[in-house]
């Protein structure tokens, strides 16, 4: 696992979702600590803290004398999930400065055009998705609610790694995300909520094409 100038213990929780997400870790086993340490390359110490940090994110429990397990992917767990953070992003994006929202708006449209083009790399897709929807909102003042926010994404990431690779995905992901720049350019937020909201349900419906109960 490369290391970058960031805590370790975030390093590993993302190699750990990716992992799951990809369906490279059993979910039926308890998690062999010693073993995913060493294939890390990581102590036990930064293990241990991603695993306590993604427990408190629902992504693992624990039992007494068990250790840890992953918790099995859900359909209906992710189309919770959707409607919450769906629910939380348009309540963010109406808080928002609508002067900042306006300055933002073509930079939004440019990068979401940028990415629709058929050179981008599949394997950027959750970084870029997560980094448009952080510009997107950049305007909210509201500490709470944007940490919330982060928080139930980390969850939702192991879900949206199995869509990693799908060109359609992509594709239609970042024309959705064209439509809600443009109507921030014409300056109708209310607009932009509703596109919002439906860039979160046909995401939703995306992902579980993926994903059986």
């Amino acid at each position: 696992m490369p290391i970058e100038n960031r805590p370790l213990r975030e390093q590993v929780k993302e190699e750990l979702i990716k992992r799951l997400g990809r369906g490279t870790i059993a979910t039926s086993e308890p998690i062999n600590e010693g073993q995913l340490a060493t294939e890390l390359g990581v102590s036990r110490t930064p293990l241990r803290e991603a695993l306590i940090t993604l427990e408190r994110e629902g992504v693992i429990t624990s039992e007494r004398g068990k250790g840890f397990r992953f918790t099995p992917l859900s359909a209906q767990e992710f189309r919770d999930l959707s409607a919450i953070v769906a629910t939380l992003e348009a309540l963010a994006l109406e808080s928002s400065d609508p002067g900042h929202l306006a300055a933002t708006a073509p930079r939004l449209l440019e990068e979401a055009r940028a990415f629709s083009a058929p050179q981008a790399p599949h394997d950027v897709i959750e970084r870029y998705d997560d980094a448009w929807h952080d510009l997107l909102l950049s305007g909210c003042t509201n500490d709470r609610l944007m940490k919330l926010i982060t928080s139930l994404k980390v969850t939702m990431h192991r879900y949206e790694q199995m869509a990693l690779g799908d060109q359609d995905v992509l594709e239609r992901s970042a024309v959705e995300h064209e439509r809600i720049a443009e109507c921030l350019q014409r300056g109708d937020v209310d607009a932009a909520v509703v596109a919002l909201k439906e860039n979160w349900n046909s995401g939703m419906h995306r992902i579980l094409e993926h994903l059986k109960d």
